[in-house]
């Protein structure tokens, strides 16, 4: 099982043009996506997260649901769902503005332990920025890792949300030793200052680079490099596509046997081509319909 820990929230996404467009509610947040796509690609996944006892919240949870997630261990509360207002550029490309203040997910608590059939946690996104919960998922993270189970990151950088942001690379850099797969979009490592092999010298065994549709390249430890081009499509939105990646990635690893530090370390050339060009499909497919709509797997086959 992979179980995905962060956030869940609602996307209010403009239905047309201008600053007064109609907003449609979405599901949405980085691990919710992330955890979406990985139960559409038949992978067992359980939602480790605090949602809402409002409707966005029972929506959320429903979504995740229908996708064959596990979400028996999902945490509720009173307090209202964090929205996201999306704005939807020329390219297709979306940036966000956030309404946190006093939300649900912020109060997660960790877990004392994991389900036993775990085998990787996902981590990423506003969860490991707005405290308290970020210092909760941070502990689990290293639990985790302790524990010898392969851990995941994308810290999917929303600039507008972190106050300090020498503070948030100092503490990016500390969990490092505590990931397995680091997967970081080109902004993102713009963002942080710091380089793939930088960050691989920390802890990591291979660091994933995304870069919209010009594909994705993987470092790896042993000084392995790959790249694949992106697929084309006609972009209705990018929104969800880099965790479609996130999901695609997880899903191919374990598919190939890979869910270790040691079977990452053999995954080799091929099998990270592979992997690579299945990711970079899955998130074409993301990125050719409205919204955070990841693939289901009889809609890209095998890895």
């Amino acid at each position: 099982m992979i179980v995905v820990a962060g956030e869940a929230l609602i996307d209010l996404v403009p239905q047309g043009p201008g600053a007064l467009a109609a907003l449609k509610p979405a599901p949405g947040g980085g691990p919710y996506n992330t955890a979406l796509a990985l139960g559409r690609l038949g992978s067992p996944t359980a939602f480790c997260s605090r949602t809402s006892y409002d409707a966005f919240g029972e929506a959320l949870l429903d979504g995740l649901r229908r996708a064959g997630v596990e979400v028996a261990g999902v945490q509720r509360g009173p307090e209202p769902t964090t929205l996201a207002v999306a704005t939807i550029d020329g390219d297709g490309s979306a940036s966000y503005s956030f309404h946190v203040d006093g939300t649900a997910d912020r109060l997660f608590t960790a877990p004392a332990s994991l389900p036993a059939e775990t085998r990787a946690v996902s981590f990423g996104t506003l969860s490991l920025v707005l405290e308290p919960g970020a210092s909760a998922y941070e502990e689990l993270m290293r639990r985790a890792a302790g524990q010898g189970l392969f851990t995941s990151l994308d810290p999917n950088i929303r600039a507008g949300l972190i106050p300090d942001a020498d503070a948030y690379r100092e503490r990016f850099a500390s969990w490092l030793p505590s990931v397995t797969l680091l997967k970081v979009s080109a902004e993102d490592a713009a963002w942080l200052g710091g380089t793939p092999r930088e960050w691989l010298a920390e802890g990591p065994s291979a660091v994933v680079v995304t870069r919209g549709g010009e594909g994705l390249t993987v470092y790896t430890r042993d000084g392995g490099e790959c790249s694949v081009p992106g697929e084309k499509v006609d972009v209705v939105d990018t929104i969800g596509a880099g965790d479609t990646v996130n999901a695609a990635l997880l899903h191919g690893l374990s598919a190939l046997g890979a869910l270790s530090q040691e079977a990452l370390a053999a995954l080799g050339t091929e099998g990270w081509a592979r992997l690579l060009r299945f990711a970079a499909r899955a998130a074409a497919i993301t990125c050719s319909r409205a919204g955070a709509e990841p693939p289901y797997t009889d809609e890209l086959g095998d890895v």
